[in-house]
């Protein structure tokens, strides 16, 4: 049991440990102090029901499925795309923020909205989680498999704990509107790059 545990967490780590939509998302909410916790949770519990989907068996039934794929492609490619342009829209507009947040803060139903999207709309969670975590896990004898999982979720929930509340010690530096720009227009960078790589993806399946 310990073995298949210490396998699904280096798995899980050498997985999500990447620039991704969901994990700048989270970067951003915990320099802005804004729901974190809230944020957090959703990404780690909707990481460990979309791992434990593809190791007891979901893995299977998707990869049959090149429809659906495509489908979350163009859905994720227009949200990635949508966000990249609020993104660099903030790069002129820069503004500072200090640790306690100015301004209006977005409400937690929002918040958590645009969290399940990054999440929910992105199809490399998908293959990530359901299908190469599913896949790998599903080879474990039966009575591992649970340990497999636990070990992956761990992974999930201990690296968004970290990119969400340890953003807190860099609040100061982004105190400073350049910082935020800087930022911002990595965000962007990222957000547009990942669209067009999923619209891509989307139309070489047409």
């Amino acid at each position: 049991m310990t073995g298949a545990y210490l396998q699904g967490l280096a798995l899980g780590l050498g997985l999500i440990v990447a620039i991704g939509a969901q994990n700048a998302f989270v970067l951003r909410q915990g320099l802005k102090r804004e729901h974190v916790g809230s944020v957090v949770l959703l990404c780690a519990v909707c990481d460990a029901v979309l791992i434990a989907a593809g190791v007891f068996g979901m893995a299977q039934a998707l990869g049959d499925r090149p429809g659906v794929a495509r489908v979350l492609a163009l859905l994720g490619a227009a949200f990635l795309a949508w966000y990249g342009w609020r993104a660099w829209s903030r790069v002129w507009r820069p503004e500072a923020l200090q640790a306690s947040g100015t301004g209006p803060a977005a409400g937690r139903g929002a918040v958590l909205a645009q969290a399940a999207a990054f999440t929910l709309l992105n199809p490399h969670v998908y293959l990530d989680t359901v299908l190469l975590v599913g896949s790998i896990g599903a080879q474990q004898p039966a009575a591992l498999r649970g340990g497999f999982v636990a070990g992956a979720c761990t992974a999930s929930a201990l690296w968004f704990s970290l990119l969400g509340f340890g953003a807190r010690w860099l609040a100061p530096w982004f105190a400073h509107p350049r910082a935020w720009q800087w930022l911002d227009a990595l965000i962007g960078t990222t957000m547009w790059v990942l669209a067009a790589l999923m619209l891509r993806q989307a139309v070489a399946g047409l």
